[in-house]
């Protein structure tokens, strides 16, 4: 009776672990599709004349749910954000459609900011908030990127 019972566990067995393969697939797939919506909505949209001195700016979230922001000015100083979101309490936009700015809260100085090449040396210190300048954010745009962002917040990596 045993030995009739073995080929059917094997079958159950090969068929959870192609479901549970699949499924892994899939999350991997759905994070991908929302990191690389997220990282077009932010190069997109960041409003580089926020600040006219800037020569070029690099933003990016990142598979382990780190939001970087790194921005290079014409003098050649660099500063440099970085968040890890589950450390993000409050998630916030200030402006209109065609220009605002969305403000990352956290409760501890959890953002990390660096300058290089400052004529007041290089500084690493900490914040807790961080503001992110952007132009042309729908309402449903917006509401696409704080859900993506909260999604990875949620993540728990």
């Amino acid at each position: 009776m045993i030995r009739s019972i073995i080929p059917k566990i094997k079958k159950t067995l090969l068929v959870a672990s192609i479901a549970l393969s699949g499924a892994v697939c899939l999350c991997y797939a759905i994070d991908q599709d929302w990191l690389g919506w997220s990282n077009q909505c932010l190069a997109t949209s960041y409003d580089v004349s926020a600040d006219v001195k800037l020569k070029k700016f690099e933003i990016n979230l990142t598979e382990d749910a780190f939001l970087r922001l790194r921005k290079t000015y014409q003098n050649g100083k660099q500063e440099y954000f970085s968040l890890q979101l589950q450390q993000l309490d409050e998630l916030s936009y200030l402006g209109n459609n065609f220009k605002g700015t969305l403000r990352l809260k956290t409760k501890e100085d959890d953002v990390i900011v660096q300058t290089y090449n400052d004529r007041k040396g290089n500084i690493d210190t900490m914040a807790t908030t961080l503001d992110i300048p952007l132009k042309n954010m729908e309402p449903e745009r917006l509401d696409s990127l704080q859900r993506a962002l909260n999604y990875f917040k949620g993540k728990g990596l």
